[in-house]
């Protein structure tokens, strides 16, 4: 094991590579180690809080439990690095590669990934609450049980990437494609949706609630049982939208296209409604609510058809 200050003399005399050198549980709080390599080491458990690496090498480099909170680590190789259980608190990695590396249970709120690269990225279980995901490629990322509570995810890439359970309350997702996407049972409440593209998506049971969908592409996703209260659906395109047992309480449709939507058992209590969908939508109601427990047709009534 290299004693830290032999390796600080080193570093300030020129030399960068430390590659596979065991530095577990070292303190380098706040020290600038800029375009160091540590690739393969071992730095579990150390403290890199608030320290320089910008464009450091980390691959493969064991950084379990560290507290890198605060650090600025941006363009840093990251690649398959071990992370597990990590303190990354706003810490600062826009444009660092962090492909097939292991984060779950890490703390990363606040932390800016503007531009990063998490493909194949094992986040489950992690804490991404208000981080800065925009531009971000997660595709194939393992994002499971993750809170993602007003995470800013505009212009990511998510192709292929696991959602299971995870809570996206007042997530910016705005013109994000998320086409064919399970998203079954997840918090999406007042999460900002605009100009979305959810086409086909699986919104089954989902807490849409206060969320803002204005001009979002709705084609064919199944709403079922999912709580709208309060949406914002202003002119989204709802072609063959599956709203059965759908609580749309409140709900502004105003100026969206709902056409070929079932809608047994849904709920439309207070909400407003394209007035040119008012036949259709009558003709197809049927069943009672689970939410008012009165018949669909009875909630269309008490709904605003507007122009």
């Amino acid at each position: 094991m290299m004693n830290a200050n032999y390796l600080l003399e080193l570093y300030e005399s020129g030399y960068r590579d430390f590659a596979g050198i065991d530095l577990s549980g070292v303190d380098f709080s706040q020290r600038i180690l800029v375009d160091i390599s540590l690739q393969q080491a071992s730095l579990k458990q150390a403290n890199l809080s608030r320290t320089f690496l910008t464009k450091a090498n980390l691959t493969a480099a064991n950084l379990y439990r560290i507290n890198a909170s605060f650090a600025k680590l941006s363009e840093a190789n990251l690649q398959h690095a071990k992370l597990q259980k990590a303190d990354l608190r706003g810490t600062f990695m826009v444009k660092s590669d962090l492909s097939d590396a292991q984060l779950s249970g890490a703390n990363l709120s606040g932390a800016n990934l503007r531009g990063a690269s998490l493909r194949g990225v094992n986040l489950c279980g992690a804490n991404l609450s208000g981080a800065n995901l925009r531009g971000a490629d997660l595709r194939h990322a393992n994002l499971s049980w993750a809170n993602l509570s007003g995470v800013r995810l505009s212009g990511a890439a998510l192709g292929r990437t696991f959602l299971d359970d995870v809570n996206l309350k007042g997530a910016y997702l705005n013109g994000l494609n998320l086409r064919g996407m399970n998203l079954s049972g997840i918090n999406l409440q007042e999460a900002k949706l605009n100009g979305a593209q959810l086409d086909h998506a699986n919104l089954t049971a989902s807490n849409l609630s206060c969320a803002t969908l204005r001009e979002a592409s709705l084609n064919q996703v199944n709403f079922t049982a999912a709580n709208l209260t309060g949406a914002i659906l202003w002119r989204a395109h709802m072609l063959g939208v599956n709203l059965d047992r759908a609580d749309l309480s409140w709900a502004n449709l105003a100026g969206a296209v709902l056409e070929a939507c079932s809608v047994k058992g849904t709920e439309f209590t207070d909400a407003i409604l394209p007035k040119i969908a008012r036949s259709e939508l009558f003709q197809k109601a049927c069943g009672d609510t689970l939410w008012s427990r009165r018949s669909t047709r009875e909630t269309l009534s008490a709904s605003q058809f507007v122009e």
